[in-house]
This record gives C-alpha cells, sequence and structure tokens, in this order.
C-alpha cells in the first residue's frame, strides 16, 4: 500500500484530510482503500460518494447508513462497495458534516461554486495519491446530488482538458436525483393519486401548492420558494399522515420521526466513535445535518441542472446514468422520466430508439433499464430514495454497468 494509508474506522486502510478549497472554506475526503483480494488498489477503480441535503453528510449517511463497510450498529455489511472498489467519500458542499467553514462568508452561494470546489480538492487529492490519476474515476451521488455530480464532472474534465488535473473520469451517475426541481414537485400530487396515498381531494390540494411554488421558481421569486417548498411539505405530510416519504411502503411507527440523512443514531454514532478514531475531536464538530449549508444555497436551490447534465453528453465522452428506486416521493420517478424525455442532445435518437429491458440478479427481476447515446437509466423496484440501502441486488447491477471491478 502507498505511503498516504493508515488505519481509521473499520476494516482496510484509510486516508482523510482536510483541503482548504477557498480561503476559510475546507472540504473533507474520507479515502477507503478497497479490501478486493488484488495484488494493488491501483487494479480497482476509484468511485467517489456525494450526498444530499444539501447538507448532508457522506461521511455520515453515505458510509454508514449505505455503503461503507459497517453499519451504525457496528455490523459488517455485506453489500458495502469497498469489496470491490476504492471509495473516496467526500462532505459537500463547505459547512457539510466534517467540512467547514471558519465564518459564514464562506458557504457556497451556488452549484457552480460546489463544483468548483469540488475540483480544487480532487486537484489537492490527486496531487497527494498520484497513483489515483492512472485509475479510472466515476462519480455516483444521490437526491441534491443530482446537481451537484453533474457540475462537478462537468468542471472536473474541463480542469482536465487545460492540463490542471490528471484524472480518469469514466461517468456521472445519479441516484433519485434532484437534478429538475420543477419536475420533481410537479411529480409528487399524481404520482401520490396513482399510488392511493390521497384521493381526489389531496391531489388537488397538493397540485395548487405545488403549481404555487414552480410558479415562484419560474418568476425567480426565490426566498418565497423556499418559504412555499416548506408549506407543501408540510401539507403532503398532513394528507398522507405521515407517509415514509423515503421509501412509501415501509411500514414506520406513528411515533417515528425521520429526516433524510438526519438520523440521531447516525449522529451519536459519528461523535462517540468515528471521531475519535480518525482523531479528529480537536476540529470543529461534525454536523448531522448542516442548515446552513441550505439556506446560503437558497436562492440556487430550485435552479435545474438539466442543462449541465446536456453539456456532460454532447460534450464530453463521459458517460451519464440515472437511477430511480419507484418507491420514491422525495424525488419520485416520474418527474425524472419527464425531465429525461424533454432533455435534447445529440444523440438522443440512440437512447429514443433503445429498447427498454428488464434486469435480472441470480435470477429475480429487480428493475428495468434503457441505454443509448452515452445514456442510461435504470428504473429499480422495492426501492425508494436510498437504493443501495433498500435494493443492494440491483445497485450492484447498475455498478456492473458502468464499473469494472473484477
Amino acid at each position: 500500500y502507498p505511503f498516504l494509508a493508515r488505519p481509521g474506522f473499520g476494516p482496510g486502510e484509510q486516508d482523510w484530510d482536510h483541503v482548504e478549497v477557498r480561503k476559510g472554506a475546507h472540504l473533507f475526503y474520507w479515502l477507503y482503500y478497497t479490501t478486493a483480494n488484488v495484488s494493488s488498489f491501483e487494479e480497482r477503480p476509484l468511485v467517489i460518494w456525494l450526498q444530499g441535503g444539501p447538507g448532508v453528510a457522506s461521511t455520515g449517511s453515505g458510509c454508514f447508513e449505505q455503503l461503507g463497510p459497517f453499519d451504525i450498529e457496528g455490523q459488517p455489511r455485506a453489500s458495502n462497495w469497498v469489496q470491490h472498489m476504492n471509495v473516496l467519500f467526500i462532505d459537500s458542499p463547505v459547512g457539510t458534516g466534517f467540512s467547514y467553514v471558519e465564518s459564514f462568508g464562506e458557504y457556497a452561494l451556488n452549484n457552480k461554486q460546489i463544483a468548483l470546489d469540488l475540483v480544487s480538492l480532487m486537484t489537492d487529492f490527486l496531487r497527494s495519491h498520484p497513483e489515483f490519476q492512472r485509475v479510472p474515476l466515476h462519480i455516483f451521488s444521490e437526491s441534491y446530488g443530482g446537481k451537484m455530480a453533474p457540475e462537478f464532472a462537468l468542471e472536473l474534465y474541463r480542469a482536465q482538458q487545460r492540463g490542471e488535473v490528471q484524472c480518469q473520469l469514466k461517468s456521472v451517475v445519479v441516484g433519485n436525483p434532484f437534478t429538475s426541481p420543477v419536475d420533481t414537485i410537479l411529480s409528487y400530487a399524481p404520482f401520490l393519486l396513482q399510488q392511493g396515498i390521497v384521493d381526489n381531494d389531496g391531489f388537488k390540494n397538493i397540485s395548487q401548492a405545488a403549481l404555487e411554488l414552480s410558479r415562484l421558481i419560474y418568476t425567480g421569486e426565490m426566498l418565497k420558494t423556499v418559504r412555499q417548498n416548506v408549506e407543501l411539505q408540510q401539507l403532503i405530510g398532513e394528507t398522507t399522515v405521515g407517509i415514509f416519504s423515503s421509501y412509501i411502503q415501509r411500514r414506520t411507527h406513528v411515533d417515528y420521526v425521520y429526516e433524510y440523512g438526519g438520523d440521531q443514531k447516525v449522529c451519536d454514532f459519528m461523535l462517540n466513535n468515528v471521531t475519535k478514531s480518525l482523531n479528529l475531536t480537536h476540529m470543529p464538530e461534525w454536523v448531522v445535518r448542516n442548515l446552513s449549508v441550505y439556506f446560503h444555497l437558497g436562492s440556487d436551490l430550485f435552479k435545474p441542472a438539466v442543462h449541465i447534465v446536456t453539456r456532460l453528453l454532447d460534450e464530453t465522452p463521459i458517460r451519464v446514468g440515472v437511477y430511480s428506486g419507484i418507491q420514491d416521493l422525495v424525488c419520485p420517478t416520474p418527474g425524472t422520466v419527464n425531465w429525461i424525455n424533454s432533455m435534447m442532445w445529440g444523440r438522443k435518437k440512440l437512447y429514443e430508439d433503445a429498447t427498454r429491458r428488464p434486469f435480472h440478479v441470480n435470477g429475480f427481476l429487480e428493475g428495468y433499464e434503457k441505454q443509448g447515446g452515452n445514456f442510461s437509466m435504470f428504473w429499480v423496484l422495492r426501492a425508494g430514495h436510498m437504493v443501495q440501502q433498500d435494493n443492494p441486488a440491483a445497485m450492484s447491477h447498475i455498478l456492473r454497468e458502468f464499473i469494472d471491478y473484477g
């Protein structure tokens, strides 16, 4: 193993650090070298994982709820990604998780700033870990990461073209993405009606609130937009009487309170175990969900990033993938399908003409896929907002579609 590896938390060699990406703005990364049975970790690709929120930590939710070697009970996870590949968890935007800002003025105000900060981090990372300059690189993300990851990929590609960074970026893949906020918002009411969760009255009320929110987005009244979104989410909560929005079929107790990435158990686990293991007790405290990150992005939160996905498809050789757990209410599949259908790029006809096929894992139907023109879409059964958590078998198929890992 290389010089920059040490025991961290859980199995295998790791490395982690803060990078000052702008004056007073510090991003944190946590690298897990693969535990695969290979003679060198360089035989396996590097996958970056970006959490959504914005303001939910990859090091918490991503690593311990979804794809790291251990869960928050300290139990090994059979479907962890580290057994197959090198995984880099990044707490982004600045202020998320272990990442921090020295003053309020350093928070990111828009998606482009988030992307440029991530490029700064990767430039530093690839300088200090030069062996990864030669290894295939893939960016995976979920939720608000569906806005961050494409722009990060585009800016990283452009920096590479300018000779500022050496890397082998192959694909960017977004799960249950918030790439087109308006399409997502307008899909709530029909989705809930079709699932039998609301009746016509509920449909009408939620539709009206969603239409008002989309109107505010179109007219650029972004502060009102944030307020109206809070009201819309409350209305959905009251109308559905507390459905589990990340996975509508999940059976949850009436007293159960869930917030995406904001689980108190995860928070306690990070503060009591991980912070000590990584020797970060003297640093700013790990934040389970930093609302300052969210509110600083206020005027940018509901702007789409579909045009960025189009640019990736038209201007770069990078493969783009979208996967969607069909039981998700946070970013419902119909909304995602709508923005993909209306997105125009040079080779779109290849995608349109492609046959949508089922995919099976060990003989079981896990979902459907449609691929063409360097773009892929996956509809995932028995999964909600967090596909890796809900249906790891389907996720392993999606990973294999993009990544060669032995």
